[in-house]
């Protein structure tokens, strides 16, 4: 049994090295896509005044939905095009890794979604706007980490950088009071900037490598 096991598992980090490069051409618009997505809801939930935590989540919920499906679809297409199977083991592997982190933040803000604004969010509804999508970062560079044991190693160094950045602003929220705007403006810098950043990165230097 426990032979079986080593012998999956082997297969697994076998399939996940040879697969790398496909992975990285992959992820270059995903992380493009959702860059820009993050950059123009940021802006647009700015020019709405979102300010109540309940609007916040929901917005932003929508924004993570368009951004899944959106990510599923160009993922898809690659498969597809390099005659890959989409839902293959190592793809688990990957969303296994992924997901405890990613509960842990959809739990946490249906906490905020259903608490009683007035007795828990009351006296400071900004701190509710700046530690929530500051949690959302953590968790995210976590889930980012994690995944980083199957994938490229430089998805382990965008983990750390956004768990490092919400430790930041988790420790600037507390030491001042921020405006509410400033959690849109969180978002917009890790979920905008960032991904953006980090995918014009993957496209150029996987095109050297093309052009190789």
């Amino acid at each position: 049994m426990e032979s079986n096991w080593a012998s999956d598992h082997l297969q697994v980090i076998r399939t996940l090295m040879e697969r790398a490069a496909v992975y990285r051409r992959a992820l270059a618009p995903v992380m493009i896509y959702n860059g820009c997505l993050g950059l123009a809801s940021a802006g647009g939930a700015l020019a709405l005044q979102i300010t109540s935590p309940r609007t916040f989540i929901l917005f932003w919920a929508g924004v993570a939905a368009a951004g899944l499906a959106g990510s599923f679809l160009l993922v898809r297409r690659q498969a597809m095009k390099d005659n890959e199977p989409f839902w293959s083991p190592p793809t688990r592997r990957v969303s296994e890794a992924m997901l405890p982190p990613v509960f842990a933040g959809f739990a946490l803000s249906l906490v905020v979604l259903f608490n009683d604004q007035e007795r828990v969010f009351a006296a400071s509804p900004p701190m509710a706007l700046w530690w929530l999508p500051s949690a959302w970062v953590i968790l995210y560079g976590c889930a980012f980490h994690a995944a980083g044991f199957f994938m490229p190693r430089g998805m382990k160094l965008f983990g750390w950088i956004f768990i490092l950045g919400g430790c930041a602003m988790f420790w600037l929220g507390s030491s001042r009071n921020m405006p509410p705007e400033c959690g849109h403006g969180i978002m917009g810098l890790f979920f905008g900037v960032l991904h953006l950043a980090y995918g014009v990165y993957l496209y150029f230097t996987e095109s050297r490598r093309a052009g190789a």
